[in-house]
């Protein structure tokens, strides 16, 4: 594998380097919603962006199994301070939004078990970001949650050209694995080492994809993190499989936000 990502073990540095950004000067942030139609279906994605002169990397955000949510509003305007702007692409369609794990399941599951709807609908995500005024079309890089970061798995299969795809605790199963032939971008997966959502033939038949079609890949598990460790609203359980970690998601923040400093040459 390439060179090109800092050790995770730098956890100081990365800290540092975020607190130089702060003391800098802070980001001023807005926010939008953003209607778009495939075919005769309209979509409600969000919008989040930095107070900037010329244009900025992007950011597509695929969220996870509940739909946009408050929660992807909180990652957006997270990584929209970094000075990217960011587009969080609707997989369900507008006024479709899951009520909780009863109506999340088989909402996620449409899409799970149809990959090719899935990545049309991530694709067209890209579009919609890539035409946004702000955003340089050429400075791509897509980042999902849960389902999302099945999500950008996907987007990264269907052979896009963007310059890095970054998963947190997403799916990692690999359903069609000939489809890796079509990577030509990074692949960043960040992982709970406890998440009992992934089984270990997962990350078994994700990494053999990943080593077969000799993708420029990387892997970081996280001890003591279960699913959905970057979600505030995920509980503090860890035996319920699902909960906010505040070591994982932090350190993770740190790999993404070194990841595009180093794709974009620190111009965020």
């Amino acid at each position: 594998m390439k060179n090109w990502l800092l050790p995770i073990c730098s956890a100081i540095g990365g800290v540092m380097a975020m607190v130089s950004v702060a003391a800098a000067a802070p980001v001023s942030v807005k926010s939008k919603t953003v209607d778009y139609k495939i075919g005769d279906e309209t979509f409600e994605g969000l919008y989040a962006y930095p107070q900037a002169k010329g244009k900025i990397p992007g950011v597509l955000m695929v969220h996870n199994w509940l739909g946009v949510t408050d929660e992807t509003k909180r990652q957006a305007e997270r990584m929209a301070k970094l000075g990217l702007a960011v587009f969080a692409v609707d997989i369900y369609g507008k006024g479709i939004r899951a009520k909780g794990p009863q109506d999340a399941g088989p909402l996620a599951g449409t899409y799970k078990n149809n990959r090719k709807l899935f990545r049309t609908r991530v694709l067209r995500g890209l579009e919609v970001l890539r035409e946004q005024r702000e955003v340089d079309p050429g400075k791509i890089v897509a980042a999902g949650y849960c389902f999302g970061g099945t999500g950008v798995i996907e987007l990264a299969r269907a052979g896009a050209d963007v310059a890095a795809v970054v998963s947190f605790h997403g799916g990692l199963d690999s359903p069609t694995p000939d489809d890796g032939k079509n990577i030509k971008t990074k692949v960043v997966v960040l992982q709970g080492a406890d998440d009992p959502f992934v089984k270990p033939s997962d990350i078994t038949a994700f990494q053999d994809e990943m080593r077969k079609h000799h993708v420029d890949w990387q892997m970081t598990v996280y001890g003591g993190a279960v699913h959905s460790f970057t979600d505030t609203t995920a509980g503090d359980d860890p035996k319920a499989g699902m909960a906010y970690n505040k070591n994982a998601d932090e350190r993770s923040f740190e790999v993404f936000t070194d990841l595009v400093r180093d794709l974009f040459h620190n111009k965020i």
